[in-house]
């Protein structure tokens, strides 16, 4: 979800990329998905509460969650996205993760799964969060999504060629400043770390804050065996392993640097 203000960089890509499709079409995009899903439904209150899906994009989680009984409405800031979202049930909105709408105290789960990662300024991220607080009832859930800080060093890799210097060069810019800036291929977008993306949810006032790893530490040996043999992947028994692994490796904190996204929870306190 491109924040309103730099769509002159940002959104122009996110408006030709597909959210929902990657999310079904890909072995770890639907890996991704999964796990994104029964992750939530770990934590979610039950049907009919009330969400509300900040920077949805197309509406890929408002439509199961509206197919499970959720009341959903999405946000989002690019206009092709509203449109395809209409499809899926929610109620839908034009906005801005850093400004929303909706009434104080309003929700009873707000979902921010791609704003933090398109405000590249912890400024931003921090008034996302305020805001997110600010629409939530007491005792009301956030999940918040980050990029991990070493996904593009496992992604290149799988694509085979990370050895080339120029790819070296702009992988190792991300590394080490924690951002892309958009320019080539991938939108501008922010990097985080898992103890970085639980003290901006902890800071922001939200209890219980932790981080989960979402697709395990063997996401990019999916992508890359299905990107090389050309074959899909979902369904297959190394997708079922790699998704194991994912449950698997939860416990332990020190494999959340392996993960492509990570998901912070935190409620807001009663």
């Amino acid at each position: 979800m491109p924040p309103s203000g730099t769509r002159s960089s940002t959104a122009s890509r996110t408006e030709t990329i597909d959210e929902a499709d990657r999310l079904t079409t890909t072995a770890d995009g639907r890996l991704e998905m999964v796990r994104t899903q029964e992750l939530l439904r770990r934590h979610l209150p039950e049907p009919p509460a009330r969400v509300l899906d900040v920077g949805g994009g197309p509406g890929a989680h408002a439509r199961w969650l509206i197919e499970d009984g959720y009341t959903v409405r999405l946000v989002d800031p690019i206009p092709r996205h509203i449109e395809q979202a209409k499809q899926t049930g929610a109620a839908v909105e034009l906005g801005d993760a850093r400004k929303l709408t909706a009434e104080d105290a309003t929700y009873d789960v707000v979902l921010v799964l791609g704003p933090l990662y398109h405000l590249l300024h912890e400024s931003d991220r921090d008034q996302a969060l305020a805001e997110a607080y600010r629409v939530l009832k007491p005792g009301g859930l956030l999940a918040a999504a980050g990029i991990n800080r070493y996904a593009s060093l496992f992604e290149h890799t799988a694509f085979a060629h990370l050895h080339k210097e120029p790819m070296q060069k702009s992988i190792g810019g991300i590394l080490a400043t924690q951002i892309h800036d958009g320019k080539k291929a991938f939108t501008a977008a922010y990097f985080h770390s898992g103890e970085q993306l639980r003290s901006e949810v902890a800071a922001a006032g939200f209890a219980g804050a932790e981080v989960y790893g979402v697709e395990g530490p063997a996401w990019s040996l999916l992508a890359a065996t299905e990107r090389h043999t050309g074959e899909s992947l979902i369904g297959s028994p190394m997708f079922e392993s790699v998704l194991t692994a994912a449950r698997m490796a939860e416990p332990y904190p020190e494999l959340l640097a392996a993960n492509s996204h990570l998901l912070a929870i935190g409620r807001r306190p009663t």
